[in-house]
């Protein structure tokens, strides 16, 4: 007994727009992810020079608080007062009570109080782990 299958019918109906348009939205949204992970570290912060700066070897789970010149707080691109910096690390550290990095950029310029700041802060909110970012190199310049 032999069976007859008319194989243009089948590719007839099976339609590859649907899986087309959800591999285009997974693309979008991955590109539209990786870009905002970016974005905190590539704020225009001239880093201080360390001589035992060492590369980091892979991206940790951290929250990067950036320092301006002008005295201002940038997390996730978005300009805070110290109270709200101070709210967005206990939030930080509640997400993730024992492995809640900072990562501390601030402008070589700006007053190293507004580093303190940041540092006494992240004592207040249980911040196990805090950093300073530098540049590798010798001296001040």
């Amino acid at each position: 007994m032999s069976i007859n299958i008319d194989r243009g019918r089948a590719a007839d109906s099976l339609s590859l727009m649907p899986l087309i348009d959800v591999v285009f939205l997974l693309l979008v949204f991955f590109l539209v992810a990786s870009r905002f992970a970016q974005e905190d570290r590539q704020l225009p912060v001239a880093l201080p020079n360390a001589t035992a700066a060492m590369p980091m070897t892979m991206q940790p789970r951290e929250l990067t608080v950036n320092v301006s010149l002008d005295g201002s707080y940038v997390v996730h691109g978005e300009t805070l007062e110290l109270e709200q910096l101070q709210q967005a690390l206990r939030q930080a550290v509640a997400d993730n009570p024992l492995q809640q990095r900072v990562l501390i950029r601030a402008d070589r310029r700006a007053e190293f109080q507004l580093v303190v700041n940041v540092m006494d802060l992240c004592n207040q909110a249980g911040v196990v782990e805090y950093r300073v970012a530098t540049l590798p190199g010798a001296g001040g310049g």
